[in-house]
């Protein structure tokens, strides 16, 4: 008894004594740093607030409020939140004030938006980037040297909304020089930046300017810092940043991507709806390379701890590098026999958890890829500011593990509920599909961040940042309310806003008497309850007939947009302008030969309220796969699906008119102008990119136009090989087919209330014919 008590008395003695020497080593090492940067310059002491900052912040800054107020979600804040739980973090932060030591090394200037960027040059409607010109031949005729990816980032920024040929416009400003791969051995590094940063006619010392890179440093100490130039007052987009280099609410962390990531669209994510069971055949897993020896070979020599091949399957190789045969140690054979066992895209689709350690560099490409996966991440990069990590809540979608404690891994992942697992895998998927399946996303969340810190542009609320659909397709200056928004309403519990207004576009154009079809359907519309105005589109060559010609419309008000020259009438895409005699959220757009009664309107109008947030209407389409064209196909033969409704006959809401305006890309707009053809379908394209999901058809109804329009453009042969074409080349900007099929029609009978009274209400549909 006695020395079990001697025993426990040494035990606890050994402890103090340990806590005593590393907490006293740790205080003592941060108090000599002190007394250094005082003897260096007493003037340099940081006031409190930057102290509070480098000690307890040392992350991007946050927003990552899950709930929103009723009417102020939008705000500009003057200083950013800052989140504290979401990595483990050093003790203590070195500041950001560097120089240029030498051509291998450079490091940067403190910067803070109010001192290093020009806010006179933006504007809160129009945030424009310039890109630099490539440089002249150098003197053997060759271009000068540019990596595939800088060269996607480029053409992502001059297909989009952003670009601006003229730099007086310009509120950012892009390199043409290619700064992704600043590692010195490595083929794509590019020489003598810091002169060619010098010819630049608008450098003035990186101001408002903004520096794209996935590499620096070289080997053996991969210097974060490691550009080789000074970047100046530039913003630095950069992977792999650490919270010591980073400057808050300045530089931002993106992701670390390979030459053959897609430059728009990209694939899906790899999970399919709920997703159950929520656990898979592995608990953990990882594959990848191991390093012997130097930066970044701790944690992945030390995996083999966890491996047990049944559960957790984490398995390294030595088989990397020209002379890995020199460098291998005992453990590399049989770290190799059982590296080939396993199949790398299999052990993702079955693994609940994936380890994502950190390779040379803090980053790495297993970080996207286990997110498309759906995989949840385990990170193991002590320090890493996780890409756009100031907008993202990544708690949310992954699982932080420290490096100094890699055994207490498989306690963490067993510890994580059901629940919680499935809540991170979707979560994975919203993440991967809006802001990192492409470079074109990546580049324009990076837009984006910067242009939430404008002084006088809306910030949006964290639940719009992780939520879908994102923050790239909510945008801000539509409203300052969140209850204008589609897919906002039914998060909140909110409903839309009551009637509805009616567009109606006339091409043909055809005399107005009391039996064509446009005074018949202006004459129906008058008798819906729930109509607010009549908006009528007029876009042909006819003149507008008088007032005393229109069908009488009571109370309700009709509105008629023309134009005295051809140059001033409405074009096709117009009908998707957002006028500002629509008030209403719902827009009932109709062609002038749609025939409907008013319980057809009325009945699609009540199953809209149930679905804002998509396409409600009656003719439909679908769109299909054509091998031996190795096309997409589009019909408009009955089917057992459809993908596409109509907008000659379909409501949907007034915020994607917001969007079809001054979101889509110019190029499809260009393409929808120049066919005079297949606006609806690029509607219908730009509805299911939104909320990833299909439109709804109502009622039985097949022909929905009156067949005595001879002069109808839809009755010309060619309209239907042009709207095969204009599908393929919708879904080639897209970057993918946003199309989602459907197999259901809601007929009045079935619908919410009681059959009975359903056929009293909508009695005029029972007469319309299939």
């Amino acid at each position: 008894m006695q020395a079990k008590k001697r025993y426990i008395l040494l035990i606890i003695c050994c402890a103090f004594l340990a806590y005593c020497y590393l907490g006293g080593y740790r205080l003592k090492g941060l108090q000599t740093l002190f007394r250094m940067r005082i003897r260096k310059n007493p003037d340099n002491l940081p006031c409190y607030h930057q102290l509070h900052y480098q000690y307890t912040d040392s992350t991007e800054s946050t927003e990552h409020t899950q709930s929103l107020p009723d009417d102020d979600w939008f705000a500009a804040p003057a200083y950013e939140s800052r989140s504290r739980d979401l990595a483990p973090q050093p003790s203590f932060q070195a500041g950001a004030i560097r120089r240029v030591t030498d051509e291998g090394s450079a490091t940067f200037k403190s910067c803070r938006m109010e001192t290093c960027f020009d806010f006179s040059k933006c504007s809160d409607k129009n945030f424009y980037v310039y890109v630099y010109p490539p440089e002249p031949l150098n003197s053997l005729g060759a271009p000068p040297p540019i990596s595939q990816n800088y060269q996607k980032i480029i053409s992502a920024i001059q297909e989009s909304r952003y670009y601006t040929t003229d730099p007086e416009q310009a509120c950012l400003f892009v390199l043409g020089i290619d700064t992704l791969d600043r590692d010195s051995l490595s083929e794509d590094f590019v020489r003598n930046v810091p002169s060619r940063l010098q010819r630049l006619p608008y450098w003035n010392n990186g101001r408002n300017h903004i520096i794209f890179n996935l590499y620096s440093g070289t080997w053996p100490d991969y210097n974060e810092n490691g550009l080789g130039f000074d970047p100046g007052q530039a913003i630095l987009a950069k992977a792999s940043m650490s919270v010591q280099s980073l400057r808050p609410g300045f530089d931002v962390s993106i992701p670390l991507f390979h030459k053959q990531f897609p430059l728009r669209g990209g694939n899906t994510g790899f999970v399919v709806s709920n997703n159950f069971p929520a656990n898979k055949k592995y608990l953990l897993a990882f594959k990848g390379k191991r390093y012997v020896h130097g930066i970044g070979s701790e944690t992945r020599n030390s995996l083999f701890h966890l491996h047990n091949a049944r559960d957790f399957v984490l398995v390294t190789t030595c088989k990397h590098g020209k002379s890995w045969r020199d460098l291998q140690d005992a453990r590399c054979d049989e770290d190799n026999r059982e590296y080939d066992r396993y199949d790398y895209e299999t052990l993702l689709q079955n693994s609940t958890f994936c380890l994502v350690p950190r390779g040379r560099r803090l980053g790495s490409f297993r970080f996207l890829e286990v997110l498309q996966a759906g995989c949840i991440p385990v990170l193991l990069s002590n320090s890493w500011v996780l890409p756009f990590q100031s907008k993202i809540d990544w708690k949310q979608a992954a699982i932080w593990a420290d490096e100094r404690l890699l055994l207490q891994v498989p306690d963490i992942v067993r510890s994580v509920s059901t629940s919680r697992i499935l809540a991170l895998r979707q979560q994975t998927q919203v993440l991967w599909e809006r802001y990192f399946s492409s470079i074109e996303k990546i580049i324009f969340t990076t837009f984006e961040i910067i242009r939430e810190r404008l002084p006088d542009y809306p910030h949006r609320n964290g639940l719009i940042w992780n939520t879908s659909p994102g923050a790239l397709l909510t945008i801000p200056t539509f409203s300052d309310t969140h209850r204008r928004f589609p897919f906002l309403l039914d998060k909140l519990g909110h409903t839309p806003g009551l009637n509805y207004t009616a567009v109606i576009f006339v091409q043909i154009g055809t005399q107005l008497t009391p039996n064509t079809a446009l005074y018949k359907l202006v004459k129906s519309i008058t008798k819906s309850q729930y109509i607010d105005k009549i908006l009528i589109l007029w876009a042909t060559d006819r003149s507008v007939p008088p007032k005393k010609r229109w069908p009488s419309t009571g109370h309700i008000p009709l509105h008629i947009i023309s134009g005295s020259t051809s140059e001033d009438r409405p074009s096709i895409s117009q009908r998707f302008y957002p006028h500002e005699q629509i008030e209403t959220d719902a827009v009932l757009s109709l062609d002038e030969d749609a025939i409907l009664n008013t319980d057809e309107l009325d009945f699609a109008y009540q199953v809209w309220r149930d679905f804002p947030d998509r396409i409600v209407g009656y003719p439909a389409r679908a769109h299909f796969w054509d091998d031996s064209k190795n096309a997409w196909g589009y019909t408009s033969k009955w089917t057992n699906y459809y993908s596409i409704v109509l907008t000659g006959a379909a409501f949907y809401h007034r915020y994607y008119n917001y969007l079809y305006t001054n979101w889509l890309s110019y190029l499809l707009l260009k393409t929808v102008q120049q066919s005079s053809n297949c606006e609806d379908i690029l509607m219908n394209l730009l509805v299911s990119h939104v909320t990833r999901k299909p439109p709804i058809k109502v009622t039985q109804r097949k022909g929905y136009k009156d067949r005595e329009s001879g002069r109808s453009p839809w009755n010309d042969p060619d309209h239907f090989i042009q709207r095969q074409s204009c599908l393929n080349t919708f879904a080639a900007v897209f970057g993918y087919m946003p199309l989602l099929r459907s197999n259901l029609r809601l007929d009045p009978v079935l619908y919410r209330d009681s059959v009975s009274n359903l056929r009293k209400k909508y009695r005029q549909i029972e007469l319309v014919g299939s």
